[in-house]
């Protein structure tokens, strides 16, 4: 993965996917377009005062434990490039750990994606840090001995490297592999400009490639009719299955199929066992993703369900037998949500009669870690906290090593509303503790959080609430109500980045409001599905019925209440604002006002289809009930629009048409476009901006004593 996708993956459960872009800047309108030179200058010092101490947070980006359990490998950018350290477990030291990275690399390079061989021997990990002077950004990976100490590079590749894993035999390492790529693959990056024969021109396919440790021979393996997402080796280390789809990637995710593949140095041919399409329900057309092995090598467990992003991973738990068949649900109606799973060793043959999952599920707001007994239905919890946890792999997902002394050891990096991002590792579950003390200076800005549960419509509702950071009961305080994306995705708690993002607005000393409503995972997938073909409606109502309990619960001024959010959030937003005129202000960042040309504009319209149950052209009626635009005229909400000019989920001409709207009803707003960004901002200027724009819109148009 390169460096800098790690932050938009480790970032993709708060968007949700819907790609390619309509048109460029110059589509837009001067006026509209701006650049951080361009920012308004905050009002209130507290603003830059709390950006600055956003930007120092440092963040741990991968964490991998050895296999005996007594080191973990983790990575963490810092002013002279990403370095990669080892720790101690029992006895972790700052001053003690050793640093890999390969020998006379150039200033400023970096080396990151740590994984370790089964056998414990070595550390592959991918580094810019070559003497390539002709590719100096470009990655490679290498692999360090823990015997010598020494790292040798074994690949010489030009292309995006991503997701190394060791085969079961630790004698080759796979990874995705985009040759010549000119961009991060997936729909978060910003979109190529738009020139040349549209989706012919530049289309970059995603393979598994394998390199052999011992004689670094390259082999693309799987073939360039297939764009990969994901892959799991075979315990034999002769197979491989993987999630894949036809070209392009960015469209077809949804789509993806089930495949295995003999590893050869010569052609062979991939075998689908899985095609939601062609099953019935409850999979049929839905998704699937994280695909393992079971140690027998007779089945494949992979989590199944509706998912409006790929990296934004939620469903049941599903087993197939490796050489294709009906899958089974192993986790029917269950209320949780599993979005990460691997097979545990208990010392038998973990078929899919007596094995042990180990699976990371969202619960409520929660995030929660528990084995699953396949042979009795049994369930373990191992690990439940109000926290966002993650070895920078997958989201959720949890590095282990060999069972020691009543588990497995464990690394993963956690944070919260209350602690920034550290690496945490113990030789079990229940003995973990935190590893690293990059942000022990840090302390919150913000006020305290709780969880606040309520029942719409029959269903049992769960968000969070912040207090104002200086929260007192005997005065009233204005509220921010914040829409996560997806919709498929779920609120945990978290520490904020620089950024759009809601938590900044407690340190000003606003209520904020982050609801989990249907359509969120947390509560089962049969919670997730609850918004179909209903966008805007029942979620909607589940946000303004949690809004009226938290009006009668604490002093908030209910002429001082604001709606923000990104992407599905966006859309919200917007969508919102036509439904009730409750709302002082609003901030739509990223989002959808017309789902019909929304529809024609994007290049990843299979997402929908699951959604919306038809193409627009079967059924635009549906496409029309909720889509902003068909009830502009009811907006009274003053509403800041914001938007990157290369957004591939959410186009900007979305953000334009409901700019442009607002305007002609005479609605007070602002439209700020981002030149060069796609969904997920990487330029730290624009990062400032958008937040600081979002902070100053609310203070402007909801000040104190307002009505």
């Amino acid at each position: 993965m390169t460096f800098a996708a790690i932050s938009t993956c480790l970032r993709a459960s708060i968007f949700f996917a819907v790609t390619a872009i309509f048109t460029t800047s110059a589509c837009i309108p001067a006026h509209t377009q701006t650049t951080a030179k361009s920012a308004p200058s905050a009002s209130d010092p507290r603003i830059n005062s709390l950006i600055d101490m956003l930007g120092k947070t440092r963040s741990p980006m991968q964490a991998a434990i050895s296999p005996d359990s007594t080191t973990v490998a983790w990575s963490v950018r810092t002013p002279h490039g990403v370095q990669l350290h080892l720790t101690d477990i029992a006895k972790p030291d700052p001053s003690k750990d050793k640093t890999v990275a390969p020998a006379n690399g150039p200033s400023g390079c970096g080396s990151a994606e740590p994984v370790w061989s089964p056998n414990g021997d070595s550390l592959a990990f991918a580094s810019t840090c070559t003497s390539e002077a002709d590719r100096p950004q470009q990655e490679q990976i290498f692999v360090w001995s823990r015997k010598t100490g020494q790292s040798r590079q074994l690949t010489h590749l030009t292309g995006s490297i991503d997701n190394i894993a060791w085969s079961p035999d630790s004698k080759a390492l796979g990874f995705l592999f985009v040759g010549n790529a000119t961009r991060t693959a997936g729909a978060l990056a910003a979109m190529k400009p738009w020139a040349g024969v549209i989706g012919e021109d530049g289309v970059e396919v995603q393979g598994v490639a394998v390199v052999t440790v011992s004689d670094s021979k390259f082999v693309q393996v799987t073939p360039s009719t297939l764009h990969v997402y994901e892959f799991d080796w075979a315990p034999d280390s002769k197979r491989i299955a993987y999630v894949a789809a036809n070209p392009p990637g960015e469209n077809n995710w949804w789509v993806a199929q089930l495949y295995t593949q003999t590893i050869a140095y010569n052609s062979a041919a991939p075998h689908s066992i899985l095609d939601t399409t062609k099953i019935p329900a409850p999979l049929h057309g839905l998704q699937i993703a994280v695909p393992r092995w079971s140690p027998d090598g007779n089945h494949i467990a992979f989590i199944g369900g509706i998912m409006s992003d790929q990296g934004s991973t939620g469903g049941d738990v599903y087993l197939i037998p490796s050489t294709g068949g009906e899958p089974k649900n192993v986790t029917p109606n269950s209320p949780a949500t599993t979005a990460w799973l691997d097979w545990e060793d208990n010392g038998a043959n973990n078929s899919a009669q007596d094995g042990v999952l180990l699976l990371s599920q969202h619960v409520g707001g929660t995030s929660r870690v528990t084995s699953l007994w396949l042979s009795t239905g049994k369930t373990d919890e191992a690990f439940a906290m109000p926290q966002t946890i993650g070895d920078g792999r997958l989201v959720m997902s949890i590095s282990t090593g060999v069972p020691t002394d009543g588990g497995p050891g464990v690394a993963f990096i956690s944070s919260s509303f209350d602690h920034a991002p550290e690496v945490w590792a113990g030789r079990t579950f229940a003995s973990t503790k935190q590893i690293t003390h990059l942000n022990d200076n840090l302390k919150p800005t913000w006020g305290k959080s709780e969880s606040i549960e309520w029942e719409t419509d029959g269903f049992r509702i769960q968000g969070w609430l912040l207090y104002p950071a200086n929260y007192d009961p005997a005065k009233r305080y204005p509220l921010i109500v914040n829409v996560h994306g997806g919709p498929s995705a779920v609120v945990t708690p978290h520490w904020p980045s620089v950024g759009y993002g809601a938590v900044p607005f407690s340190t000003l000393d606003y209520f904020v409001f982050m609801p989990n409503p249907r359509g969120s995972y947390g509560q089962g997938e049969k919670f997730t599905q609850a918004n179909i073909k209903d966008f805007g409606y029942g979620d909607l109502r589940d946000i303004l019925s949690g809004t009226d309990v938290l009006e009668k619960r604490f002093p908030i001024d209910k002429t001082r209440e604001g709606l923000t959010g990104w992407s599905y959030g966006g859309f919200m937003t917007m969508f919102g604002v036509t439904q009730t005129n409750r709302f002082r202000a609003a901030v739509a960042g990223a989002g959808i006002s017309n789902w019909k040309s929304y529809y024609g504009e994007n290049s990843i319209d299979q997402w929908m289809i699951p959604f919306f149950g038809a193409t627009v052209y079967d059924d635009p009626a549906v496409y029309a009930k909720s889509s902003a635009i068909e009830y502009i005229k009811n907006v009274k909400t003053p509403t800041l629009v914001v938007v990157g000019d290369r957004d591939g989920e959410c186009p900007a001409p979305q953000s334009f048409e409901f700019w442009h709207a607002l305007r002609a009803q005479g609605i007070k707003t602002q439209l700020v476009v981002y030149p060069d960004e796609g969904h997920h901002f990487v330029d730290a200027a624009h990062q400032r901006d958008v937040l600081q724009r979002a902070l100053t819109w609310f203070e402007t148009e909801m000040p104190a004593g307002s009505r």
